[in-house]
């Protein structure tokens, strides 16, 4: 069964775990011994209704505090579809959590407060989900019941929305409009008799009606190596076998490949799924390759389809970052960049842009990033790396940047050009 993977993001308080929460209680996806608890959790917070954002909200400062501070994984399924749903904070401290949990995502579902209208945090998401390539971005004004279901709230927002999507970069066919009230399920399963104005379907019609994006199947072939298996029993002397998790494109045996960064040239002899030989496998699953050739292949080095080959030279490279620490970041600094099971060490060249996230424009004499700042850097590896570019291939054009004494990941980065 096809699965959708979704992101929430907003501000704090716009409704995305009670969202998520009516989501699953109108569709019949919680077991009665789970919503017994959430209905006692509740009364001892001392409500008169059942607070369906307890569903996701697990961690217990979470419940103390109201607020979504980790990201929680939600599953559930309809007769047609599988969806996991990240339900990510929208508070600005824990935007590098929303972050994480927005990059695997294929929609991004983004909540806004009826009676607040489009804030800070609605800018910097919706410029977050363009910076991923979000297929979709669903909009959901919700508490529309706290402005009495105007539909010149609803429509004003979505004017505002659109102008922003046209700043960043979202094309408009890519953009869907719901009012919802999450708290009574207005538009959120079934359509609300209190907003005859609105002729679109609800939250879980929209979801339905999707097309899955482009598969990472459908990407360019790369294969990051993470280990080579050489067994010492003696029946298995001569196996020589590189495992790693499948990054993109779909592989077969007896395909041509070229082994990075040496380009040497090799055949798949044999793919295996634990100890199971398949004839094909692709991306997302981990495996076992085997090459008709005797040629090196180490940890960190990646094979590719031969006619599918990334820039294979690549030491200075610009990159779209997203920084995630307390610590500024300024030019000179050296950090370790992950990509796959690659760890080597960069060097920021340069500063080229940090964004102001109210204007979406270049920040006036800025050179430094603070925490939550996205921009634009250069950098320079002190070893080949074997990149995409994100747009082209975001499985293999995405990675990390880590401080080399404190070993915090202090922001993700995108690469743009070469």
């Amino acid at each position: 069964m096809e699965v959708l993977r979704i992101a929430t993001a907003g501000s704090v308080d716009d409704g995305k775990s009670t969202l998520i929460g009516r989501l699953l209680y109108d569709t019949r996806s919680i077991t009665d011994d789970r919503l017994e608890a959430i209905d006692t959790a509740s009364k001892r917070k001392g409500l008169d209704f059942t607070d369906l954002s307890l569903l996701t909200d697990g961690l217990i400062a979470e419940r103390e505090q109201g607020i979504t501070i980790d990201v929680a994984h939600i599953y559930f399924s309809t007769p047609t579809r599988k969806y996991i749903i990240a339900d990510t904070p929208g508070h600005v401290e824990y935007t590098r959590n929303m972050i994480t949990g927005a990059s695997t995502a294929q929609a991004s579902l983004v909540l806004i407060d009826a009676r607040n209208g489009v804030v800070e945090q609605t800018r910097r998401h919706l410029y977050i989900a363009s910076l991923l390539r979000m297929k979709d971005v669903i909009v959901c004004v919700n508490k529309m019941d706290l402005v009495d279901f105007d539909a010149l709230v609803f429509d004003t927002i979505r004017e505002e929305v659109i102008g922003i999507a046209e700043q960043v970069g979202i094309a408009p066919r890519t953009l869907h409009f719901i009012p919802v009230a999450a708290k009574e399920g207005d538009n959120v399963v079934a359509s609300s008799v209190h907003t005859p104005w609105y002729k679109g379907p609800s939250l879980l019609g929209l979801l339905e009606a999707l097309e899955p994006g482009k598969g990472k199947g459908d990407l360019p072939g790369r294969f990051p190596v993470q280990y080579v298996i050489r067994p010492s029993q003696d029946a298995f002397h001569d196996f020589r076998g590189y495992a790693g998790k499948i990054g993109s494109g779909r592989w077969a045996v007896g395909e041509e490949v070229v082994v990075l960064p040496s380009l040497r040239v090799a055949t798949i002899a044999a793919i295996y799924k634990g100890e199971a030989p398949v004839d094909r496998a692709e991306a997302g699953e981990s495996v076992t390759l085997t090459l008709k050739e005797d040629v090196d292949v180490s940890r960190g080095n990646m094979l590719v389809k031969s006619s599918e080959r990334p820039y294979p030279e690549v030491t200075t490279f610009t990159a779209r970052i997203a920084w995630m620490d307390e610590q500024e970041m300024q030019e000179g600094r050296t950090f370790l960049l992950q990509h796959g099971a690659q760890v080597v060490k960069v060097k920021v060249l340069a500063t080229e842009e940090v964004l102001d996230i109210h204007t979406f424009r270049k920040a006036a004499d800025k050179k430094t990033f603070s925490l939550n700042d996205i921009g634009t850097v250069r950098l320079k590896s002190s070893r080949t790396l074997f990149l995409d570019r994100y747009a082209e291939n975001p499985a293999n054009g995405a990675f990390i940047l880590i401080d080399e004494f404190s070993n915090n990941t202090v922001a993700v980065g995108f690469v743009e050009k070469f």
